[in-house]
């Protein structure tokens, strides 16, 4: 199994979720992650809360660190349905995704992203699916 350090190179290549938006990769193990994004002005909208798209290009990420890192397969998000629940009152966004259920070229993740102050921000379930073995 690759180390974290070894993960985060690989993901490095990612370039909009780690330079653009400036996602961390926190924890990955087999079917599983944790990455972070620190919310800056840059993420917010004209409502001065994070921009639903910093919130699913976290929640996206971290599926994709979840499905690839340990791995060498290719999965792919093949459908996301996001459900935003409130607005973000912190200042770093945490998202965790783990395997629901693997077959073998499609899988299911629930990816939850909530706030350091515990508030719940969103949900989503990506249905993946694997191009390369």
């Amino acid at each position: 199994m690759p180390s974290l350090e070894e993960i985060r190179e690989r993901f490095q290549k990612d370039r909009f979720a780690t330079e653009t938006t400036g996602i961390m990769i926190d924890q990955a193990e087999p079917g599983r992650a944790v990455c972070s994004l620190v919310l800056e002005e840059r993420h917010m909208n004209a409502n001065n809360v994070p921009m639903g798209g910093a919130v699913f290009t976290l929640a996206d990420f971290t599926c994709a660190v979840a499905a690839n890192g340990c791995s060498e397969k290719v999965t792919v998000s093949q459908n996301v349905s996001i459900t935003f629940l409130a607005p973000a009152k912190g200042k770093r966004l945490t998202a965790e995704a783990s395997c629901l259920r693997e077959g073998h070229t499609t899988a299911l993740f629930a990816v939850d992203i909530r706030d350091e102050l515990g508030t719940y921000v969103a949900h989503a379930s990506v249905n993946s699916y694997t191009i390369k073995q």
